[in-house]
């Protein structure tokens, strides 16, 4: 309402595979996506948005982390929104990244944004395994994950055409959101554009 009220056109996504199906037909400017989503984490639609669409300016909301410097790495934002504070300084963000959008869409083309997979599998031994999705030919493979690791950003070859692939194991299911509290943003995915 607060982006509306300004003169921004806003549309709104469910989650962030609607927000993806919604780019189909519409790019936006921007995106203000929430960290901690149903179906697909933030972390992970974040990743995507950067590797198919490196011009969209992005902002990373959450209610679980007080300031951008608390976010974990790999985080594919360029700027953080925390919520809870004043809706006031979203405007101010995001008035700042129009200012800034020519340099911004440069920085994003330098370095391919990693992919975030939920570590959550075990094959018929019991290793823990992810499953990846080459960004260059677009197969899956399975890796063996042989230890615990914390959201750093990690690279292995595709199997099948040799691609550098980066990675994040996303363990963002662990990470709760504090609850609602009154006068706080509602947690969703927004697509604005001015």
């Amino acid at each position: 309402m607060l982006l509306g009220e300004e003169g921004y056109e806003v549309s709104t996504a469910e989650n962030g595979f609607d927000a993806l199906l919604q780019t189909k037909t519409q790019v936006p400017e921007l995106i203000v996506s929430d960290l901690n989503m149903p179906q697909m984490s933030g972390f992970e639609f974040l990743s995507v948005i950067r590797r198919r669409f490196p011009e969209i300016l992005v902002i990373a909301m959450s209610g679980a982390y007080e300031a951008a410097d608390a976010i974990p790495g790999g985080v594919i934002a360029d700027a953080f929104y925390a919520k809870g504070t004043d809706p006031r300084a979203l405007l101010s963000l995001i008035v700042d990244l129009f200012r800034t959008s020519a340099s911004q869409a440069v920085a994003h083309t330098r370095k391919s944004a990693p992919v975030w997979v939920p570590r959550n599998g075990k094959d018929s031994r019991g290793i823990p395994y992810v499953v990846l999705t080459c960004t260059e030919c677009l197969r899956s493979f399975p890796l063996n994950v042989s230890s615990e690791v914390n959201a750093t950003v990690m690279e292995t070859e595709c199997i099948f055409c040799l691609n550098e692939v980066r990675y994040i194991i996303d363990f963002s299911l662990s990470v709760a959101s504090p609850k609602k509290q009154m006068g706080t943003i509602a947690s969703i995915t927004g697509v604005a554009a001015k």
